[in-house]
């Protein structure tokens, strides 16, 4: 029983906070769609303070423990990381919707395949099977939602300035490929430094903020739209259970920066779950997860929110998902499995 109460802990806080998360970010883009870089900074400060303990030394040089990894490593990360999340968000000021925004994102394994090849990995025919028809999902749910507006698919004529779809899809591509590359590049400060995951996690958000600076008129330009939405109502069955005090703060905030703030809560949540998750089973399992997490994702910004969802890009959504499954049970179960066999062979052999 010990052993399922971490496995319990991270599905209740990958469901519960990665779909809430998702809910509170669509609340937030259906009433002001340019919100992504607060949205963004928000996450970044709240993960920061949360995660300090994991730092925190009393008798170390500015009460922080000393780094394990070169300081300078830990600023390439969080540059990456800051531009990665900043235009994941931005997108969504390009007319991109909710679920194309989730499918898109899922079209990280062929960036990171993309990258994998480059470095000298080598992948199985089912592996470039996968990520084949994973692309072809793709493209059909991004023209489908592009059709679906009255618009096209021609990127010849993009403009960068104009809130418009093409833009959107290139956003999110070039935060693909860097995203592909952040992934490398961890994974070679872990190879190298070892898995100091709870650190890369702190020092990734903590020197990242610094790189808001700069747009502190569009902060405070988003938090002020946000904050002149109407007050967020407490339905009368919580509010009895609240104390008074309490009930008198949230009716005078604005509905949406209480949204905008537990976005930032829940995705810390979604983090600390998956986290959680890979460090008590095997890659299969999260991979599995985290795939199903994601349909999830996708259905209930569907439902609750009334976003449109015609027969292709159902057809696009099904073999986006279909194919991330068929990778990750590929490359986490049947990979694996074949070495193993291989490995006997060679014991029985040796006898």
């Amino acid at each position: 029983m010990a052993a399922i109460a971490p496995l319990a802990g991270s599905f209740a806080l990958i469901f519960g906070g990665c779909c809430s998360n998702v809910y509170c970010l669509e609340a937030i883009v259906k009433h002001e769609p340019d919100s992504g870089l607060l949205i963004t900074l928000f996450q970044f400060i709240f993960t920061c303070l949360s995660t300090l303990h994991y730092q925190f030394d009393p008798r170390g040089r500015y009460f922080v423990k000393p780094s394990p990894v070169p300081f300078r490593k830990w600023c390439i990360s969080a540059a990456l990381f800051f531009t990665v999340n900043m235009m994941n968000n931005w997108a969504f000021a390009f007319d991109i919707s909710v679920p194309v925004h989730i499918i898109l994102r899922s079209f990280g394994s062929v960036t990171t395949m993309a990258a994998g090849w480059l470095r000298g990995k080598k992948y199985t025919p089912l592996q470039i099977f996968s990520v084949a028809v994973l692309t072809v999902g793709v493209i059909v749910s991004a023209w489908a939602d592009a059709r679906s507006k009255g618009k096209t698919m021609d990127t010849s004529n993009v403009d960068l300035t104009s809130s418009s779809f093409e833009a959107g899809l290139l956003i999110l591509l070039v935060a693909q490929l860097l995203s592909a590359y952040m992934g490398a590049y961890v994974e070679d400060i872990y190879i190298e430094h070892g898995n100091h995951w709870k650190a890369n996690l702190f020092y990734s958000h903590l020197l990242s903020i610094p790189l808001f600076a700069n747009f502190a008129p569009v902060l405070r330009s988003q938090f002020t739209r946000l904050q002149s939405s109407q007050p967020f109502e407490v339905p009368a069955t919580v509010a009895a259970s609240l104390p008074p005090t309490l009930n008198k703060a949230l009716a005078s905030t604005s509905q949406h920066v209480i949204y905008l703030t537990a976005n930032a809560v829940t995705q810390l949540l979604c983090i600390t779950g998956v986290n959680i998750l890979s460090a008590n089973t095997s890659a299969v399992t999260v991979t599995i997860v985290l795939n199903i997490r994601k349909l999830v994702s996708f259905l209930l910004s569907i439902w609750i929110f009334g976003n449109q969802m015609g027969g292709l890009m159902k057809v696009g959504a099904a073999m986006v998902f279909g194919a991330g499954a068929l990778y990750g049970w590929e490359t986490s179960y049947r990979i694996p499995q074949r070495k193993k066999a291989i490995a006997a062979k060679k014991g029985e052999k040796a006898q």
